[in-house]
């Protein structure tokens, strides 16, 4: 199977906690393991954590430190979502940038490092809108 998928781990602000990439074949629930990896020791003000329908299930409630919250979609179509709207904003919002548009990089490893760059490209045009005096 070709492409690659993103997985983020973001707080309820948006801020970019965690970022995996790996290749499409592996489903959504199996991915979730490599995002719970050590998340418990590096952020233990979590207290939950919500997730869509893709990870639902005995492995990803087995792999999270923390509770889990499935969000489903009731009806057909676009729908506003509470707490999934925080993450899909997040991957629009990084969609923005001309690397993320496309998969363009033959490593996973350099997907996630121009994730993590158009991060901080974010955070800090978030940031200068506020000067410190």
């Amino acid at each position: 199977m070709k492409g690659r998928k993103r997985h983020i781990l973001v707080d309820t602000l948006g801020m970019l906690l965690k970022a995996e990439v790996h290749s499409a074949g592996i489903q959504d629930r199996d991915g979730a393991a490599l995002v719970f990896d050590r998340l418990a020791n590096r952020f233990p003000f979590i207290e939950k954590i919500c997730g869509d329908g893709g990870y639902q299930g005995t492995t990803v409630e087995e792999a999270s430190p923390r509770p889990m919250e499935i969000i489903k979609r009731n009806q057909a179509g676009f729908q506003v979502l509470p707490k999934r709207w925080i993450v899909e904003r997040k991957l629009a919002w990084l969609g923005i940038n001309r690397r993320m548009a496309k998969d363009f990089e033959r490593f996973p490893a350099t997907s996630l490092a121009f994730i993590q760059t158009a991060m901080i490209k974010l955070m800090t045009r978030r940031l200068a809108r506020y000067p410190l005096s």
